[in-house]
């Protein structure tokens, strides 16, 4: 019997779970000690207020990402919402944030087995960096059985870790008190309460990054298991950080804590279960560290691949090897992760401080592109309508995160300024490069070989086609503006699908001809190649198929309306095409 092609299984709850929750929850292994740093005895409270906000952006990522439930995350939301420019500045600076992701996983992992073995940390992480580097350009990338067993292991350890400091305090063994009488000084130094707290509110928000990574792979996942792996995530970060917190100002004075900040639980860990439990805690922390700098590899190989793909970065950032990986990507990726742990001689608080920024501008972008989706995109269909009060106050408290980051250290924002800055230049120059094109044709005239140069790769670029689905002729100027605003492509086909009969379809072919005809009479759209094809079925995942077939070209190339409620099929049917109005 012939086999069939083997479909590749959706991942399941747990397993969805378990590669976003490595990420979220291994902040859990360093966040306490920047918590109680800045806020003393109150820094279990400003980790359940930390999971507050969890709670709200639950509601902001399931009403776009099970809206459109494509990988990509607040660049995809962005990118079917508003322009592609901005997309691409949410592209950037979940960039950034993966390597804060990479560089923060890698060193504290070092430094937690340092906390058994006497090694340089600065120079075994970038050893460490290398090896993950070289590991995805041979093709290991991260295993869902794997990481689900890591995540395992992992809120095992953390649970034993809550159970052995509770059988602590009860046996009356505490340092509580004594660390309450330090913080009166901590909460002075900060100019008061409300200042001490919400600057620890902002340095803590660490301890959520990851919580948008589901977002990232949510095409990977089964149908209803997104809304599950935030849900999960949330219970995790309510559940552990605050308590990790009150066990470690609970086992250790606040000198000790603020010594061992970057490897806390290591030493509470001795405190509560000895050395083994030491071991165990530091066996630990490696593993799901050392999972976390794997996801950011594979994470921003499949991030700017795809921003590759949409031309908001030069095209040679999609090319792979024969083992499926990019290895150009991962060597520049490499490149800046031990760039920035040099540059900030691998501070903790510096480089928490830059990652903070990152991905609280990621989830902050996220925020803002649910607010433009339900003012553009008004008809898109929806499983869940988040309240607009939750989406803004969500909006609210990631903002004035990034400005406390900034204020606990202005050199937070230099140094992401530093890789932000460039970043944005380059898809700047990239997404208008028929623009400047344009310029430097007029200006290279007198130069002839400069100019031919010049002239054949902006041939090449525009040459490229975008196919725009087209049932109404009030549409037609909304489309080539915006292919005029966001791509250089300058190869555009409409397609007219059947309507209920063949004489209708005809008219609307013929009016949507006209429509063209017309404004580019008044010399609109002059520069645009325009064809109009005429599908004689209905629109759907079919027509997709077919035009993507006959036209040779990639879904993210193909632009749409708006998915309504009485449609018989959903956006994600459509393979990733964009929706534009």
């Amino acid at each position: 019997m012939e086999k069939k092609n083997a479909v590749p299984a959706k991942l399941g709850q747990w397993s969805a779970t378990a590669i976003c929750g490595n990420d979220i929850l291994s902040s859990a292994l360093y966040v306490s000690g920047i918590a109680i740093i800045f806020a003393g005895v109150y820094a279990p409270l400003v980790l359940l207020f930390i999971a507050f906000v969890l709670f709200l952006y639950k509601f902001v990522y399931t009403e776009v990402v099970e809206a459109l439930p494509v990988n990509g995350g607040a660049y995809n939301c962005l990118l079917n919402g508003t322009s592609k420019t901005i997309a691409a500045t949410a592209g950037i600076t979940t960039f950034l944030s993966y390597i804060a992701t990479a560089v923060i996983s890698a060193m504290t992992a070092v430094e937690y087995v340092q906390t058994l073995l006497p090694i340089p940390v600065i120079p075994i992480t970038i050893a460490l960096l290398g090896v993950f580097a070289l590991l995805v350009i041979s093709g290991i990338k991260d295993s869902a059985k794997v990481a689900f067993l890591i995540f395992s292991f992992h809120v095992i350890f953390l649970t034993l870790f809550l159970v052995l400091g509770l059988l602590y305090f009860l046996h009356g063994k505490s340092d509580f008190a004594q660390n309450l009488s330090q913080t009166l000084p901590i909460i002075h130094q900060q100019g008061g309460l409300l200042p001490s707290l919400y600057l620890a509110f902002s340095a803590s928000l660490l301890g959520v990054s990851g919580f948008e990574s589901s977002a990232n792979f949510v095409e990977e996942q089964a149908p209803g298991v997104f809304r599950k792996t935030l849900r999960n995530m949330l219970i995790g970060v309510a559940i552990f950080n605050p308590l990790i917190a009150l066990i470690s100002l609970n086992s250790l004075r606040f000198a000790a804590i603020a010594n061992a900040k970057d490897f806390l639980l290591a030493d509470v860990a001795h405190v509560l279960g000895g050395p083994v439990f030491q071991y165990l805690i530091v066996a630990d922390a490696f593993l799901v560290l050392a999972g976390a700098v794997l996801t950011a590899y594979v994470g921003v190989s499949g991030l700017l691949s795809r921003m590759a793909a949409d031309a908001c970065i030069p095209n040679i950032f999609s090319l792979q090897n024969k083992r499926g990986s990019y290895p150009l990507v991962v060597v520049m990726f490499f490149v800046l992760c031990s760039s920035i742990l040099l540059i900030t001689h691998g501070q903790l608080l510096t480089l928490a401080g830059v990652y903070t920024i990152a991905f609280l501008g990621v989830m902050t972008l996220f925020a803002f592109g649910n607010l433009i989706l339900k003012e553009t995109r008004k008809e898109l269909r929806r499983t869940f309508h988040a309240p607009v009060l939750v989406v803004l106050l969500a909006f609210l408290t990631t903002f004035f995160g990034i400005l406390g980051n900034i204020r606990i250290d202005t050199n937070n924002l230099h140094f992401f300024e530093i890789y932000f800055i460039p970043l944005f230049l380059l898809i700047f120059v990239v997404i208008y490069q028929d623009y400047i094109l344009s310029f430097l044709l007029r200006l290279t005239a007198p130069i002839h070989f400069l100019h031919r140069y010049i002239k054949l790769y902006f041939h090449k670029i525009t040459e490229r086609r975008f196919i725009a689905f087209i049932h109404n002729v009030d549409r037609i100027y909304k489309i080539l503006y915006y292919i005029d605003r966001n791509e250089t492509g300058r190869k555009i086909t409409f397609v007219h699908c059947r309507c209920r009969d063949h004489h209708e379809a005809a008219a609307g072919v013929k009016d949507i001809e006209e429509a063209v005809k017309n404004l580019q009479r008044t010399g609109a759209f002059t520069h645009f190649s325009i064809t109009t094809v005429f599908l004689n079925m209905p629109f759907g995942p079919e027509a997709v198929e077919t035009v993507t077939k006959k036209f040779r070209i990639k879904r993210n190339r193909i632009l749409i309306g708006s998915i309504h409620n009485f449609h018989p099929y959903d956006y994600a049917s459509l393979g990733g095409v964009r929706i534009i109005f």
